[in-house]
């Protein structure tokens, strides 16, 4: 969800950088480190920040302070280029869709308020906090459960759809195929060509073709 169906990934940056901001000299939240955050739990992403800048902060009071300005900017945040059509186009044609995301499902929430009817077209949500979410991506567990959601269909059969390599990651420990739809920033820190093992590797949501993967093409516009 987080940077791949919404703008949330800005955010997390913005407010990042605010908190180091404040309670460093002149650290900056770089691309390398957010790129290994990405995709693990809060609380996994929390204790990275606080020990890699070394943070005069414990996890829980970071989580506090980020938590207090998430509130505020989270239910602003808007859905990414081509992500509305392709929701809605894969409902049309009863595509099953599950939303796989780290988030708590309190966070889940808050980020989606302002588009509750769209992720009402999804036909399950697994947050972290959900049970049987052991541990973060690059696990596999937030796919295994979906997959179990949708009653068990190949994993062959199922299509991930991540920005984060944690993610593909995860994907592919769950035996899936795996569409990669990076940040800018993100595409920078691999080489030239590396895909991490995904089976498309697309600029957008907008890019991606349905019929190149044996779903219901896009219905010409009229």
């Amino acid at each position: 969800m987080d940077g791949l169906l919404l703008d949330t990934e800005r955010v997390y940056t913005e407010v990042t950088q605010e908190i180091l901001d404040k309670y460093t000299d002149g650290a900056k939240f770089t691309w390398d480190v957010k790129s290994q955050l990405m995709g693990r739990t809060g609380d996994e992403s929390a204790r990275m920040v606080v020990e890699t800048y070394k943070l005069p902060l414990t996890v829980d009071e970071y989580l506090g302070i980020m938590g207090d300005i998430q509130q505020e900017r989270f239910p602003l945040v808007k859905v990414l280029d081509g992500v509305e059509r392709l929701v809605r186009h894969l409902h049309r044609h009863g595509i099953p869709m599950v939303v796989a995301t780290s988030s708590t499902r309190p966070k889940y929430e808050l980020k989606t308020s302002l588009h509750k009817d769209l992720f009402s077209l999804f036909d399950h949500i697994i947050c972290g906090d959900d049970a049987g979410i052991v541990k973060g991506k690059p696990s596999p567990d937030l796919f295994l459960v979906a997959q179990e959601k949708l009653g068990m269909p190949p994993a062959e059969k199922c299509l991930v759809f991540e920005d984060a390599v944690n993610g593909i990651q995860a994907g592919l420990n769950a035996k899936m195929n795996v569409v990669w739809i990076p940040d800018e920033n993100i595409r920078r820190l691999s080489e030239e060509g590396e895909t991490h093992g995904a089976c498309a590797v697309l600029a957008s949501m907008a890019d991606f073709d349905p019929s190149a993967f044996g779903l219901p093409p896009f219905e010409e516009a009229s």
